[in-house]
C-alpha cells in the first residue's frame, strides 16, 4: 500500500510539474447538491422524516453561516413540503435572502426531476409549470439551467421544452456507455441541440453531458481505505440517528491528510479536463440524499479548498464553491464555436452490453395506466372548470374548492412524473403510494366534475340560471339512468362510448328525447354485465345529457328496441396452432366501410387486413409472446425493474386459440382467447379487437381498436403482443418521442444482448410502412416496443421478475408484479402519405376520449323527462392541424412587471397569495413537422377572440413562456455559436398576436398565452 501510494504521487506531481508556464489554470466549479428522489425505495414522506427535511435546515443554516458557500436545489417537491410545513418564519427570511445573494439556485424548478423515455408532453409541461409556478409566486425567481442528471437515457423533446421555458442551457448525464466514452475522448460532451427538426436553431439550447463519473462526487481515497468527501456519511433510514453518527462517514479532513486529499481531488479536475474544450471544469459535490447534515460536509470542504488554492501555482487548478448559472456563464463567455446535434435522442440506454435500460419501458402496466388516466381526467377537468369559470364566474360551485380540487390532482400527476415513479422502477410501497395518491385526487376530481355537470351553469331567456328539472309526462316503471358525456378536445368529434350496464335491453335518448343509436351485448369478461355502445357527436368542450331506458328481458319485437341493435356472440370452435398445420383453407371475413379483416379459422388467428381506400391487402397476423428471463446473477445477465436482457426471441405464449365474434351494427368485437395448453380450461391472454360500422367519412372508421388482457404471468416472464406482416420495414420502426415527434429507429446488431438494445419507448405511437403501406399503433399508455424482424412490431405489455441480485433484493426492487393488465392499442392501416394526416389526431383521440359521468344509479318509478328545446353550448374548435393543449386557470400569481414583483417579494409586500382566477393560461400546439403533409404542414393561423368565443369575450392577451413566467417580448436566451449555422427549414412567424387577437402557429410551435374575458 505505501509503495503504490508513493508511485500514484510521484506520477501525478509530474503530471502537474509538466504544465506549460503562461497556460491558464483550469477553473473548477465546485458544485454542491443533493439528488433527492420523490419516491424510489422509500415513501415520500419517509425521506423527508428521514433525511430531505434536515437537507433544507442545514444548508440554510450553513449558508448564511459563510457568504462563500453555495448550494442548488433541483426537485420542487420536497422544498415546497419543507417550506409549507417545517421552515420557520426565520429560515424561511434566510432563504429569501440567499435566493437574493444567487447562493441558493433553483435549478430545473419543476415538481420533479422528470423521466424522458415514458412520460408524456402534457405531464412534463404540468410538472414544469407547478415548480415554476410557485417559484415565481415566492421568490420572483425563473429558473434558467437544467439538471437532468438521472433519467435513463435523453429525449429530444426535453431540450425543446426547456427551450420554450426560456432555458439558456441543458445538462444530461444518462447515455449509452460506449457514446460517452467516445465523447469524452474527442471532447464533444457539449453541443448545441436542435431537438426538433421543424423548430431547428429557433429552439435550440446549449447541453453539457456530464462525464463518466456523472452528478456524484468519486469516493476513492487512494491513502486510506475509507471514503472520501462524504463527510455526512449515508442517510439512515426510517429515523436519523440521535447522536449525528452516520454510517460510512468519509475520513476528515486533517492537517496530515489535507494534501494527500487535495491531490486526490485535483487528479480528478485535470483528467475531467481533459475531456472537455475549456479551462472550466464543473465538479458536482453530491450524490444521492447528501447535505442533510451540511456542517460536517463544509467544515471539511472548506479547508480543503482554501489548500488547494493556497497551492494553486503549484497545482495549476483553482476551486471555488458555485453554482449552475456561474459555469454555464464561463462557458458562454468562451465564445467557442460548437457543434451541432439534430433531433436525435439518447435512447434507448446501456450501462454495459448485458444491461440495455430498456425493461422499464414497460415495468408496472398498472401504474404507468393510472398516471395517464389521471393526467386525462386532469385536462378534462381543466377545460371544464375553465369554462364554467369565465361564463358564470359567480356560479354555485366555489372556485377556491375546485382549484384546490385540480391543484391536487396536479400534484399527483406531477409527482409520479419521477424518474423512478412512471418508470416503474421504484419499491412496491412507493409504487403503491403514487397510486393511492392518484386515486385520491381522481376521486377528488371526480366530484368536481360532478359539481361542475350538475349545478347551473348557462341562463336561460329569460336570464336566469338554467335548472335542470324533471316535468311529468308521463310515468315509468322501467328503471333508467342518466350519463353525461363531455369531449375534452378542440375538435368536433362522432365516435362511440361504452356503458357497462347490468340489464340485457337498454334504449337510449338525447335531450331532445330522440332515440340515439345504440348496441348492447354481454361483456365479455363478465356473465352478469353488458356493454352498451352509444353513438355521441359532440363538438369541441362540449357536453350532452342522455338518457337510459333498461328493460329486464330482450326486446322482442324491432319497434320496441328503438334505435338500439342487440347483438348476440357467436362462438367458434378452439384451434389447435401449429407450424405443421395447414392453415388459410376457411377465411372468415369481418367488413367496415374502411377495412376488410381476414381472420382463420384453421387458427382463430388474424389473417389479413384490406385498406379498402387504398385497395390493398396487407398479410398480418397477432398473437403473444414471451421472453423468458434469467433471475439468477450466478448463470447469466438478468432482468429487472431496469434492465431487460435475453438470449433470444419471444416464444408463443399458447398452444391453442378460442373464438368469438360479435357482429354488430356500431361494432363488431373478436374475441380470442389464447391457451397455453391446448387443455386448458382458463385462457392465458385475450385479444379483443373491436371494428366500427357505419361511420364512412368519419375519422372513426379508419381506427380498429384493441384491448388486451395479460396476466397474472409465471415468474421471470415478460409478455409481447406481436404483430408479423409482409410489410418490408427492414426492421425499422418510427416511436414518439413523448408524444411530440416521431423518431426513426433502424435496428442495430450488437455483437450482444442485440434484442434488448432495439427496444425503444412508445409513449402514444409507434408504426412500420414499407413503399405502399403503413400500420400504426396507438396507445393510452407507455410500452416498450421493437422490431425484432423483417415486417414484425412487437409492444411489451407486461413484466414480472425476481431475482437474486443482492442491490435489487435489499431494496425490494424484484418487480414482483402479480397483476392483471388491461392495456389498450388503436391500429391504422393505410398508405403513407393517408395516414399522416390521422395519426396525429387518432393519438390524442385515444388520450382524450370522452368523459362519461353517470349522474345517477338506475333507478325505478322515475318521471320522465320532457323533452326541452335548449341553445346547447357554443363549441371551441380548432383546425384539425392545431391542438388545444392546456385550457386552465392555473392559480399562480404572475405579474406583468417583474421588476417591481421582484421588489415586492425582496421587501416582504407580498403577502399570503391568493388565487387569480381572471387569467387562463392558454396553450396551443402545432401537430405536424415542415414537410410531413402538403396541406397540414403549413403554418396556419387563427382568431383567437374567435375561436374562444364560447368562453366569452376577450378583452386581451399576452404571450408567454412555456411555463407562463417570461413575457416572451422580454425574453432573451443566450445565443451560441455553432459549426454549421444552418437555420431550420420552416419559415417561422414572428412571435405576437395581432391587435384583432389573430395569430399564425407554425410546424410543432407550442404557443403559450395568457388570455382574459369580460
Amino acid at each position: 500500500m505505501i509503495i503504490s501510494v508513493f508511485v500514484y504521487f510521484v506520477v501525478l506531481q509530474t503530471v502537474l510539474g509538466s504544465q506549460k508556464n503562461g497556460v491558464d489554470k483550469i477553473q473548477t466549479f465546485v458544485i454542491p447538491h443533493s439528488h433527492m428522489d420523490v419516491g424510489w425505495v422509500y415513501t415520500i414522506q419517509e425521506s423527508m422524516h428521514a433525511y430531505a427535511a434536515n437537507v433544507y435546515s442545514s444548508v440554510t443554516e450553513e449558508l448564511t453561516r459563510e457568504k462563500h458557500r453555495k448550494f442548488i436545489a433541483v426537485e420542487q417537491e420536497f422544498f415546497r413540503l419543507w417550506w409549507d410545513s417545517v421552515a420557520t418564519d426565520k429560515q424561511k427570511k434566510q432563504v429569501q435572502q440567499l435566493v437574493k445573494e444567487r447562493r441558493l439556485e433553483f435549478i430545473i424548478g419543476g415538481q420533479v426531476m422528470h423521466d424522458e423515455a415514458v412520460t408524456d408532453l402534457d405531464d412534463e409541461i404540468l410538472q414544469l409549470t407547478e415548480g415554476h409556478g410557485f417559484l415565481y409566486e415566492t421568490f420572483g425567481v425563473r429558473p434558467q439551467f437544467s439538471w437532468h442528471v438521472d433519467p435513463f437515457g435523453a429525449s429530444a423533446t426535453t431540450p425543446v421544452l426547456f427551450s420554450l421555458a426560456g432555458f439558456n442551457a441543458h445538462l444530461i448525464s444518462r447515455i449509452d456507455y460506449d457514446l460517452k466514452d467516445a465523447m469524452q475522448k474527442s471532447q464533444k460532451l457539449q453541443f448545441v441541440w436542435r431537438g426538433s427538426p421543424s423548430l431547428g436553431d429557433q429552439q435550440e439550447i446549449f447541453t453539457h453531458t456530464m462525464d463518466q463519473f456523472s452528478y456524484c462526487t468519486p469516493s476513492h481515497l487512494p491513502f486510506s481505505n475509507r471514503s472520501g468527501f462524504y463527510w455526512n456519511g449515508v442517510a439512515l433510514f426510517p429515523n436519523p440517528p440521535k447522536d449525528g453518527i452516520y454510517p460510512n462517514m468519509s475520513l476528515p479532513v486533517m492537517k496530515d491528510n489535507v494534501h494527500s486529499y487535495a491531490l486526490t481531488m485535483v487528479k480528478n479536475i485535470q483528467q475531467r479536463a481533459t475531456w472537455f474544450r475549456t479551462q472550466h471544469v464543473l465538479w458536482p459535490w453530491g450524490c444521492d440524499k447528501q447535505f442533510y447534515n451540511s456542517s460536517v460536509q463544509f467544515q471539511n470542504m472548506d479547508p480543503l479548498m482554501n489548500y488547494i488554492n493556497q497551492h494553486s501555482d503549484e497545482f495549476g487548478v483553482t476551486v471555488q464553491y458555485a453554482t449552475l448559472s456561474e459555469y454555464f456563464q464561463a462557458i458562454h463567455q468562451s465564445n467557442l464555436t460548437w457543434g451541432v446535434r439534430g433531433s436525435q435522442d439518447f435512447l434507448p440506454y446501456s450501462t454495459e452490453p448485458f444491461q440495455a435500460w430498456t425493461g422499464f419501458y414497460a415495468s408496472r402496466n398498472v401504474l404507468k395506466g393510472v398516471a395517464r388516466q389521471a393526467s386525462s381526467q386532469l385536462y378534462a377537468a381543466e377545460s371544464l372548470f375553465t369554462r364554467y369559470q369565465a361564463s358564470v364566474p359567480d356560479g354555485p360551485v366555489p372556485k377556491e374548492w375546485a382549484l384546490q380540487k385540480l391543484r391536487d390532482l396536479r400534484w399527483a400527476v406531477s409527482e409520479v412524473q419521477h424518474h423512478d415513479g412512471i418508470t416503474g422502477t421504484e419499491s412496491p410501497k412507493v409504487a403503491d403510494m403514487y397510486l393511492q395518491h392518484l386515486s385520491q385526487s381522481m376521486m377528488g376530481a371526480e366530484e368536481l366534475l360532478a359539481a361542475l355537470f350538475l349545478l347551473p351553469r348557462t341562463l336561460d331567456s329569460s336570464g336566469a340560471l338554467y335548472r335542470q328539472q324533471e316535468t311529468s309526462t308521463e310515468s315509468s316503471t322501467d328503471p333508467e339512468q342518466h350519463i353525461i358525456v363531455y369531449n375534452p378536445l378542440a375538435w368536433n368529434i362522432t365516435t362511440f362510448i361504452n356503458v357497462t350496464v347490468t340489464f340485457p335491453m337498454a334504449t337510449v335518448y338525447d335531450e331532445l328525447g330522440q332515440p340515439v343509436p345504440a348496441q348492447i351485448q354481454r361483456s365479455a369478461e363478465s356473465i352478469s354485465t353488458y356493454d352498451l355502445f352509444i353513438v355521441v357527436s359532440l363538438g369541441g368542450l362540449q357536453h350532452k345529457q342522455y338518457l337510459i331506458k333498461f328493460t329486464k328481458s330482450p326486446c322482442k319485437e324491432p319497434a320496441a328496441c328503438r334505435a338500439t341493435y342487440p347483438m348476440k356472440v357467436v362462438k367458434f370452435e378452439r384451434q389447435r396452432v401449429d407450424p405443421s398445420k395447414r392453415t388459410g383453407r376457411r377465411l372468415l371475413p369481418i367488413l367496415s366501410e374502411c377495412y376488410k379483416l381476414m381472420f382463420d379459422q384453421d387458427t382463430n388467428l388474424l389473417h389479413s387486413i384490406t385498406d379498402m381506400k387504398g385497395k390493398r391487402t396487407v398479410r398480418v397476423t397477432q398473437d403473444f409472446g414471451e421472453y423468458h428471463a434469467n433471475g439468477d446473477v450466478h448463470a447469466g445477465p438478468i432482468s429487472d425493474n431496469y434492465i431487460f436482457s435475453t438470449n433470444g426471441p419471444a416464444m408463443p405464449a399458447y398452444k391453442s386459440v378460442g373464438m368469438e365474434i360479435v357482429p354488430g351494427r356500431i361494432v363488431t368485437e373478436i374475441r380470442q382467447y389464447f391457451y397455453r395448453e391446448h387443455g386448458d380450461k382458463d385462457y392465458t391472454y385475450a385479444m379483443y379487437t373491436r371494428v366500427p360500422e357505419g361511420f364512412k367519412g368519419k375519422v372513426m372508421c379508419h381506427r380498429i381498436e384493441q384491448s388486451y388482457r395479460v396476466g397474472p404471468l409465471p415468474v421471470n416472464c415478460e409478455a409481447v403482443l406481436r404483430t408479423s406482416t409482409e410489410l418490408s420495414n427492414n426492421r425499422t420502426l418510427f416511436t414518439d418521442n413523448n408524444g411530440y415527434q416521431m423518431l426513426k429507429r433502424t435496428y442495430r446488431p450488437f455483437t450482444n444482448n442485440s434484442v434488448a438494445r432495439n427496444y425503444y419507448p412508445m409513449v402514444r405511437a409507434a408504426f412500420m410502412e414499407d413503399s405502399s403501406s403503413r400500420l400504426s399503433f396507438f396507445s393510452e399508455r407507455a410500452h416498450g416496443v421493437s422490431s425484432q424482424d423483417q415486417g414484425q412490431l412487437e409492444v411489451m405489455l407486461h413484466r414480472r421478475l425476481w431475482n437474486n441480485q443482492e442491490w435489487n433484493l435489499g431494496y425490494n426492487l424484484t418487480l414482483n408484479d402479480t397483476s392483471v393488465v388491461h392495456p389498450v392499442l388503436w391500429m391504422v392501416l393505410g398508405s403513407p402519405a393517408a395516414t399522416t394526416s390521422l395519426n396525429q389526431r387518432e393519438a390524442l383521440l385515444l388520450q382524450h376520449r370522452p368523459v362519461v359521468m353517470p349522474i345517477d344509479r338506475p333507478q325505478e318509478d322515475r318521471r320522465a323527462l320532457e323533452p326541452q328545446s335548449r341553445t346547447p353550448v357554443t363549441p371551441v374548435v380548432l383546425p384539425q392541424n392545431l391542438h388545444l393543449l392546456t385550457l386552465s386557470f392555473p392559480g399562480w400569481r404572475y405579474s406583468t412587471n417583474h421588476s417591481q414583483n421582484l421588489q415586492d417579494i425582496l421587501r416582504g409586500k407580498k403577502g399570503k397569495a391568493e388565487p387569480d382566477f381572471n387569467r387562463v393560461l392558454l396553450r396551443i400546439m402545432h401537430l405536424y413537422e415542415v414537410g410531413e403533409d402538403p396541406v397540414l404542414s403549413k403554418p396556419i393561423t387563427i382568431n383567437l377572440k374567435e375561436v374562444l368565443q364560447g368562453l366569452g369575450e376577450l378583452t386581451s392577451v399576452e404571450e408567454r413562456t412555456l411555463t407562463g413566467t417570461w413575457n416572451i417580448s422580454e425574453l432573451q436566451r443566450w445565443k451560441w455559436r455553432t459549426v454549421h449555422d444552418t437555420k431550420s427549414e420552416a419559415a417561422h412567424t414572428q412571435n405576437g398576436v395581432a391587435e384583432d387577437f389573430s395569430v399564425t402557429i407554425s410546424a410543432k410551435e407550442i404557443r403559450t398565452f395568457f388570455v382574459y374575458f369580460k
